[in-house]
């Protein structure tokens, strides 16, 4: 018997919290908001706050370390994702976009022109666009269909 679908949250940036929470609770999933510092959560059995260390990546590892083929790992971080992603677990972007195994070497190579431009530029640059209603209604759309699919897998 399968266990219950995880969600794990990248919470210090993460602008759809609210959102993993409802999803989670219709589909009864467990829920892990970690950061390096206290974030208010919900009261429920099914949602843990999990405080990590403050060394650079003490949340990307505790994240990495707990993924698996029934997590579902929310985060924006590439590095992160494609250690998960190697785990077995499934990762969505706070968009809704969803890296796999064949998009997360092109978001790598592209993380990695961005930040040698970025270096270029003696600190001028704009960074990622505001965050949408659109972007929020597809991340909602998103998280849906990967924890229908995970319900049949």
């Amino acid at each position: 018997m399968k266990g219950p679908v995880t969600i794990l949250v990248d919470a210090d940036a993460c602008p759809v919290k609210e959102e993993v929470y409802r999803v989670a609770d219709r589909y009864k999933a467990e829920v892990r908001v970690v950061s390096n510092s206290p974030f208010r959560v919900p009261v429920s059995e099914r949602v843990k706050r999990v405080v990590v260390g403050d060394s650079f990546d003490a949340a990307d590892d505790w994240i990495a370390e707990n993924a698996d083929e029934r997590s579902v790992v929310i985060t924006a971080d590439i590095l992160l994702a494609e250690r998960c992603l190697k785990a077995g677990a499934r990762v969505l972007k706070h968009d809704g976009r969803e890296f796999d195994a064949a998009s997360i070497g092109g978001a790598i190579a592209t993380r990695a022109i961005m930040e040698d431009l970025r270096a270029g530029m003696d600190g001028i640059g704009g960074g990622p666009p505001p965050f949408s209603k659109a972007d929020r209604s597809r991340f909602l759309q998103a998280l849906d269909r990967v924890m229908v699919g995970m319900g049949r897998g």
